[in-house]
């Protein structure tokens, strides 16, 4: 059972990094741009052709020669953003409190892509959005004492009329949008190609998301052969990526959210009624208390995976740790040595029951080898032999076990949370979302995973974990013990590229546990004297 209990920390452990190089998301390629007559070409059905709500024919809108595009400029204390009067729509969206690795600020919309941020229309070739719209409204900049301003964008042809009012408040990352809309017999909202979408992240799904009810879906290009319709229960449309996103919650009704392919990359966007519909639009950091103050239902866009019933409250322990120290590298301390305590009784026992088991391994094999041949005696002699030594064969293994859905939820919580992105601990680690690199990087063998980061803080993690194996009692033969040692190989590899909060954490961890195994093995040997 030992060796079947380090067996299953040890696939757990390569299933999670597995899952990390070979299985995690892969980021969508942008699609290219395309002009709005080609979209309205391909969105016109074909003679004899059901119409369908993807298939509504595009309005003839296309944008007037002789009007030149303007820009609106619009920055507060938090994110600076530029509107265009073409389509009325989100032209560059900008974090003024969060830089990417270059020391730049975070750019979640650099430029338009092949639908701009926010684009509207009649059917879901957004024709509106390459509409030109007039503004008499002027570049605004929001502060303490000018707290709150709109911006206005109007469009007029024929029999369609759309007003589209932009409401933003100093000291905060939701925009109010109001469209007034006349003259569509549907109308259609997207959140664009790139919005909200600050870098590509293989160890974490990036792209489009929705919120039915408190159901979080993520939705893989893969899974998108087929145009997917969500009806009941909408919250919002998202497109996220690590630690930022962009999202829009309808304050009215609308009819449904729609997900598909488009230029090989996922598009996600509403439908309603014309007449007056209003959403709050954002575009900011996943931080839990900023959005759970919206009451929009917007922090269930942080993903905490599985174990999420576990995850959330140790990530609310890990900020009321943090509230105490100021460091998140203690308070991951603080958090590992919390979620380490009640285990401490269960894991004594196992650790007995371990040691009980290594001294009366002799008596197994004898056991074994009298009984080889009738399997149902030697069963019942081993139940004895446990019963008369005040045995348990699977003490051992259990605390291990148990101790698997909170190392998978631990992971979540400091691999998502933007509180841990550029946050400090001691000396050289600067970042515990983040490898530790103080030696630099190594090369892979592998093209695949690149390579991986070097420093001191993933190797002394190893080392525990030798010290760990040697104190720990084992039943395993002598080759299976060697086997085994190579675990520790495994793990250091493995933990190289891992953030440092989550080493640290494992080397915390591993840590107690020598403390603890000493501490068994002295009261054992006092014992037996």
């Amino acid at each position: 059972m030992d060796r079947q209990a380090l067996i299953a920390i040890l696939l757990s452990a390569l299933v999670l990094v597995g899952y990390q190089f070979f299985f995690a998301p892969q980021p969508t390629q942008p699609p290219q741009p395309q002009s709005t007559v080609e979209k309205a070409a391909e969105n016109k059905p074909d003679a004899g052709t059901k119409t369908t709500a993807v298939s509504t024919p595009v309005l003839p809108v296309t944008p007037a020669p002789d009007i030149d595009e303007r820009e609106i400029r619009i920055e507060n204390d938090l994110f600076t953003a530029v509107f265009s009067t073409r389509g009325g729509a989100v032209k560059h969206w900008e974090l003024k409190q969060f830089k990417d690795k270059t020391g730049r600020d975070v750019v979640l919309l650099n430029k338009p892509g092949a639908l701009p941020a926010v684009g509207i229309g009649a059917n879901t070739a957004f024709d509106l959005s390459g509409a030109n719209f007039s503004s008499t409204s002027k570049d605004l900049t929001l502060g303490p004492d000018n707290r709150t301003g709109k911006i206005i964008f109007e469009y007029a042809k024929g029999a369609v009329m759309v007003r589209r009012i932009y409401t933003f408040n100093y000291g905060s990352y939701d925009v109010e949008l109001t469209d007034e809309i006349a003259g569509l017999s549907e109308y259609w909202i997207t959140l664009g190609s790139d919005f909200g979408i600050s870098a590509k992240d293989n160890t974490v799904y990036v792209g489009p998301a929705l919120l039915t009810g408190t159901d979080l879906k993520e939705f893989k290009p893969g899974n998108l052969k087929e145009p997917k319709i969500f009806k009941d229960s909408l919250k919002w449309i998202a497109q996220e990526d690590k630690y930022f996103f962009a999202a829009l919650a309808p304050i009215s009704q609308m009819e449904e959210a729609r997900v598909w392919l488009n230029n090989g990359a996922p598009l996600i966007a509403f439908k309603g009624k014309p007449g007056q519909n209003t959403f709050r639009l954002y575009g900011g950091p996943k931080d839990h208390d900023r959005l759970a103050a919206l009451n929009l239902g917007l922090e269930h866009v942080i993903d905490f995976g599985f174990f999420s019933i576990i995850a959330r409250p140790l990530f609310w322990i890990l900020k009321l740790f943090y509230r105490f120290v100021g460091n998140y590298g203690w308070a991951i301390i603080l958090l590992t040595i919390a979620v380490r305590v009640p285990f401490i009784p269960l894991i004594n026992k196992g650790q007995t029951s371990m040691r009980k088991m290594q001294e009366i391994q002799p008596k197994m094999t004898e056991v074994r080898e009298k009984y080889k041949n009738d399997p149902k005696k030697m069963q019942v002699e081993m139940s004895e032999l446990y019963r008369k030594h005040k045995v348990n064969p699977v003490g051992g293994c259990l605390p291990m076990l148990l101790q698997i859905p909170v190392f998978f939820a631990l992971y979540k919580v400091l691999l998502v949370s933007i509180e841990l992105r550029s946050a400090p601990f001691l000396l050289w680690i600067k970042d515990l979302s983040a490898p530790d690199t103080l030696f630099g990087h190594i090369p892979a063998m592998i093209p695949l995973i690149g390579g991986f980061a070097l420093g001191p803080l993933p190797i002394v993690m190893g080392i525990t974990m030798v010290i760990q194996q040697k104190m720990t009692p084992s039943t395993m033969d002598p080759k299976q013990a060697k086997m085994m040692m190579l675990m520790p190989i495994v793990f250091t590899f493995m933990f190289l590229n891992f953030a440092s909060g989550l080493v640290l954490y494992w080397l915390v961890n591993n840590l107690f546990g020598i403390a603890q195994q000493f501490s068994v093995n002295r009261k054992l040997t006092r014992q037996q004297a």
